[in-house]
């Protein structure tokens, strides 16, 4: 991976809001265009991601591309 790639990386989100009240909304960081790093992730946050993208529509919304502020990416 580039290092240009990870500070761009850094200051983005993705969010895929939840369309149930029992299902919270999941956040991964990614680059302006959306893209996840899968292999940055740790196993669980990885199915989650997978879960969310397989259940747009259903459980989730169409997911979001966000700057991130400094304190959400600790």
């Amino acid at each position: 991976m580039q290092h240009s790639s990870v500070a761009s990386a850094a200051s983005y989100q993705i969010r895929f809001a939840s369309l149930r009240t029992s299902t919270p909304a999941l956040t991964f960081r990614c680059d302006a265009r959306g893209n996840v790093e899968l292999d940055a992730l740790d196993e669980k946050a990885r199915l989650d991601y997978l879960f969310a993208r397989a259940l747009v529509g259903r459980n989730f919304a169409r997911p979001a591309i966000v700057r991130a502020h400094a304190d959400m990416l600790s």
